[in-house]
């Protein structure tokens, strides 16, 4: 009977070196998580002008043929300009009654046609000339002028490589003052702007100064945001 429980646990300890070890779950693994923002700085290059003609007239119709009639020759000076037709769209229309309250009751009084459209300019060297020349024609809004540059995807992976450095750099201070090294990279997400841009209102005026209205785009900083985890190696005991 001894003979058969030694023979009977022999076996069960065979069976049980015979098993490849357990993996331990990476949530029970120590690690180190770090995060970091990373900048990198861009000159524009490309600016985007949303400019508008609007009409008023005693009618609808009249608004709008109104309106139609200036539109294209705003559209005119910009094609003469350079712009192609893929650099220039219509980004709204609208014809809508003004009304007047007097007491408790409203009235129309007339009706403002409003055209909107978008120039894509390629060369920051003419943004304030292309200004001037579309309110010359016949715009009077110009809601806003925005920068962005061709080269954003590179300065954004730029941006990238200094956030991941910058949060490397935080982990193995972590973890030699913990008495360890860094392992391997377990995780890494970002998160940051893919077409960084900024603008400025930008006042409807008459073109009648032989001054070109003077633009200065400056420089955009691209930020990115980067959280990473990396295994804990502990010094050996």
């Amino acid at each position: 009977m001894k003979w058969g429980l030694a023979v009977g646990a022999l076996t069960v300890a065979q069976a049980l070196a015979a098993q490849p070890p357990t993996t331990q779950p990476q949530s029970l693994v120590p690690q180190i998580s770090t995060s970091a923002n990373g900048e990198a700085r861009v000159q524009p290059d490309r600016a985007t002008i949303f400019f508008a003609v609007e009409t008023r007239a005693s009618t609808a119709a009249r608004a709008g043929a109104d309106n139609a009639q200036r539109q294209r020759a705003v559209l005119d000076t910009l094609r003469k300009s350079g712009l192609a037709e893929g650099q220039l769209s219509t980004t709204g229309y609208s014809v809508t009654p003004e009304m007047r309250h007097d007491g408790k009751e409203a009235r129309v009084i007339g009706y403002v046609a409003r055209n909107m459209v978008q120039a894509e300019v390629r060369r920051i060297d003419q943004v304030g000339a292309l200004i001037d020349a579309t309110l010359g024609a016949g715009a009077n809004v110009v809601s806003s002028l925005r920068f962005y540059s061709s080269r954003g995807d590179e300065a954004r992976r730029l941006a990238l490589a200094d956030a991941v450095a910058k949060a490397r750099a935080d982990a193995d201070a972590i973890a030699r003052a913990a008495g360890g090294s860094l392992g391997e990279l377990l995780e890494v997400s970002t998160s940051g702007p893919v077409r960084p841009f900024y603008g400025e209102e930008v006042a409807a005026r008459a073109s009648m100064a032989d001054v070109t209205t003077p633009i200065e785009p400056g420089e955009q900083t691209i930020t990115v945001f980067v959280s990473a985890r990396w295994r804990f190696v502990g010094a050996p005991r």
